[in-house]
């Protein structure tokens, strides 16, 4: 198994004997795999959030730590430190979870600001500094964080530098009854199921062969312009203070790369673009005041910017269009 869609459904299929519906998070948690992203997973508490990185993580053979983050959770709890071995008369480096593939930042809007920064280099940089060491991180690396929409008490908001770092923000919603009807027979069936019952299926070498040919997407001269334009769109719209930054834009860039890989395609169409939009620029956006007291939602003024910037027409070359089976 090597190509991104292979990956794609190998991962959907094993995480969906247990997971019903949310097949956009798991497409949109491979999308930051094969592009080193980070994602943010919002949603009321009971609605699998943890389950969801759980199952990933599992599927797709990556080491994964959960934190569950609270106000005296400190940044040395995520990174790791020194101690000293009385036995030893020497200190020890403790790593930290932040040593691992998967990374789940459980509740992250519950730690302090302190806390949460010490996320910050991990993120961009791929490693932690701890009392002056330098130290790399695993390879892949992933931070997937949740947080809960409707209760803020004892919460510290993520800071813009903080969540413009996470390359998406999903939302998990309530099922639908058919969805959570089939989740009382599944587990009446079987009462015991867990993500330590998801097979692995694959493995680093996968991964860095998807990644590579996700590299290789085509991307049209006008799917460019088209990204521009949408994050153009976002500075502005006269009830954005803040529209989104230049990471955003290489966020489309690699997202919309993936999105066509996984589904079996050389080259990046606009809907690709068009259709990542809410997962990439909804938690940038800073609304002014106006917005806020009227109750507008970033949500709202991202599919007010999608509407309001035309999509372009894209042809792909030949020499980017699919092969035909049995073609040398």
């Amino acid at each position: 198994m090597h190509s991104p869609e292979e990956i794609y459904s190998a991962i959907l299929d094993e995480t969906s004997q247990l997971l019903v519906g949310n097949e956009d998070a798991i497409e949109g948690l491979t999308i930051a795999l094969l592009t080193n992203g980070h994602v943010l997973l919002e949603g009321v508490p009971g609605v699998a959030k943890t389950t969801i990185a759980n199952l990933f993580s599992h599927a797709a053979d990556l080491d994964f730590q959960r934190i569950q983050m609270t106000p005296d959770v400190l940044p040395a709890d995520i990174t790791g430190t020194h101690i000293y071995r009385e036995n030893l008369g020497e200190f020890d480096l403790q790593r930290g979870p932040v040593f691992s593939n998967v990374v789940l930042a459980d509740e992250i809007n519950r730690a302090t600001p302190k806390t949460q920064s010490a996320l910050l280099e991990a993120m961009e940089e791929g490693q932690v500094t701890i009392e002056g060491e330098t130290l790399q991180l695993p390879h892949p690396f992933m931070v997937i964080a949740t947080q809960n929409p409707i209760e803020y008490e004892g919460t510290f908001n993520l800071p813009e530098a903080q969540r413009d770092r996470f390359q998406f923000k999903i939302i998990i919603d309530l099922p639908e009854r058919k969805d959570e009807r089939e989740v009382l027979e599944r587990f009446h069936r079987s009462p015991s199921l867990k993500p330590a019952d998801i097979t692995n299926v694959i493995t680093d070498a996968d991964i860095g062969t998807a990644r590579n040919e996700v590299n290789d997407v085509h991307v049209d001269d006008k799917v460019f312009d088209y990204i521009l334009d949408l994050v153009e769109a976002t500075r502005t719209h006269p009830e954005v203070e803040y529209g989104a930054s230049p990471r955003a834009s290489l966020a489309f860039l690699r997202s919309s790369k993936a999105a066509a890989a996984i589904h079996g395609r050389g080259y990046v169409i606009p809907d690709d673009v068009k259709r990542l939009a809410p997962l990439i620029l909804s938690h940038r956006l800073v609304l002014g005041t106006e917005a806020d007291i009227s109750g507008r939602t970033p949500r709202e003024i991202v599919r007010e910017v999608v509407d309001s910037v035309p999509t372009p027409d894209v042809e792909p070359a030949e020499s980017q269009k699919p092969p035909v089976a049995g073609d040398d």
